[in-house]
């Protein structure tokens, strides 16, 4: 059976990589016949409505689904297509309550315009009430036009000449889950920081990973938990932890309330879900070297406000021991323990290494990945042997981008045949953050590039 989701015209790349992982989740089998980055529209083929209904209803990047009934360029060929398609179902939804909406995407059309299409269905023959509210059955009429995006010129809608490009006619199903982005909103969280990632794409991030009741899921660069509360939404039970302990402790108090990552656990709800979080970074963590983990998630530092760092000293070695009081100082609340610097390149390994090590079979690991300019976005991802990547999505900014890449762990035997050649690798004599760290080169050297441009082009307009 065909059915037809609509998509929020937003994070392109990201939308079919979402229902194909809600897709393994729900264990559905689905086969994509038509999707277009530059269209809300997109065709699939599911076994039945149940699963239709399933498939979309974790979705944060898709508005709604419909059970396709008829499509085509010109009204005629729709409704021949409609006639072809249903005409032997018309009788079974003759005496029940109904409505019809016509929904223009890139168009625009009038009431009155809107009427003539909603009666040019009428040798359906419904005879049932037209119910406005909470109908029995209700039925979309889907037109798309070019976008400017595609016509490219004019730009501006007044001046864009209304190209009708394809007609879809079909039953509402079901809804996403789209609307508990405004519930998750950093605007509304209690506690949030100038790295927090955003609710939409938190969100999204927790269902590429499979985020579901039961599974235990790991953010090892947790900061004030975005990932933790998304996956805890969708029920998982959730672990972080940070190399600084001050992101995700926060303030003890503000207007008589507790602060820090688990106050947003308390403002949803939702701490049952919450595990615990712990000062450690990857190369020293104390979580065991076990398959345990369900999942992953993570937004890795990037190393631009300041240089990537693990615990440890520059020299290798253990600075004396302090004493406050004759207690050892990192005994005491509030210690911060010492720092070194560390490799970009080396940070994505050690972020695979740990993965392969405490990821059950079939587990995922959500991981986001920065380049410093679109050429970058086409160069290869970090592999691992025990880890099958299965799917790359890109977010694009005006001088880097940045890509969330998921991978499944492989069973005990299997061995991934995706095997990259990493870019250029971090300086191994290197100590300075610049050394370590090729992105922060990069992203440094595009933003001073179109600096120097920009004030070439203002001085010879002078």
């Amino acid at each position: 059976m065909e059915y037809l989701i609509r998509f929020a015209q937003a994070h392109e790349t990201f939308r079919r990589p979402e229902i194909q992982a809600l897709a393994t989740l729900a264990g559905i089998n689905v086969e994509f016949l038509f999707y277009d980055q530059y269209s809300p529209y997109c065709i699939v083929k599911l076994q039945d409505e149940s699963a239709a209904r399933a498939l979309i209803a974790r979705s944060i990047l898709a508005r709604d689904i419909y059970e396709l009934w008829g499509r085509g360029a010109t009204y005629d060929e729709l409704h021949a297509d409609v006639r072809r398609r249903t005409s032997d179902r018309w009788h079974g939804y003759r005496d029940v309550s109904f409505r019809f909406t016509v929904d223009s995407f890139a168009g625009k059309r009038s009431n009155r315009e809107k009427t003539d299409i909603i009666q040019s269905f009428a040798y359906m023959d419904f005879q049932g009430p037209i119910r406005l509210k909470d109908p029995d059955e209700d039925f979309w009429v889907l037109e798309e036009y070019v976008s400017d995006v595609e016509a490219l010129a004019p730009t501006t809608a007044a001046e864009r000449p209304q190209v009708l490009k394809r007609i879809y006619f079909g039953r509402y199903l079901a809804k996403s889950s789209r609307e508990v982005v405004n519930k998750y909103d950093l605007k509304k969280r209690r506690y949030i920081s100038t790295t927090s990632m955003d609710a939409e794409l938190s969100l999204v991030t927790a269902n590429m990973a499979l985020a579901a009741p039961g599974k235990v899921f790991f953010d090892p660069f947790v900061g004030t938990g975005s990932f933790c509360v998304a996956a805890a939404h969708f029920g998982a039970l959730t672990l972080g932890s940070d190399i600084d302990p001050r992101s995700f402790r926060g303030k003890e108090m503000e207007k008589g309330k507790p602060m820090g990552l688990f106050s947003n656990f308390q403002q949803y709800g939702i701490e049952s879900k919450f595990l615990d979080v712990f000062c450690s970074d990857l190369t020293n963590t104390p979580l065991r070297g076990k398959p345990f983990l369900d999942g992953i998630v993570c937004d890795p530092p990037y190393g631009v406000r300041e240089g990537l760092k693990v615990l440890g000293t520059r020299d290798g070695r253990g600075k004396e021991e302090v004493l406050i009081d004759g207690v050892p100082a990192h005994y005491l609340p509030g210690y911060i323990a010492p720092k070194k610097p560390y490799g970009f390149e080396a940070m994505l390994n050690d972020i695979l290494n740990f993965a392969a090590r405490t990821l059950v079979p079939n587990g995922r690991i959500s991981m986001w990945m920065p380049t410093a300019s679109d050429e970058d976005v086409e160069l290869e991802i970090p592999t691992h042997p025990s880890l099958e990547v299965i799917s790359v999505s890109v977010q694009h900014f005006n001088n880097w981008s940045r890509r969330l890449l998921t991978y499944r762990r492989l069973a005990e035997g299997e061995v991934s045949t995706t095997i990259s050649t990493r870019r250029k690798q971090d300086n191994p004599s290197g100590v300075s953050a610049d050394d370590l760290n090729e992105f922060r080169r990069k992203y440094f050297s595009v933003k001073s590039a179109k600096r120097q441009a920009t004030a070439a082009e203002a001085k010879s307009s002078e």
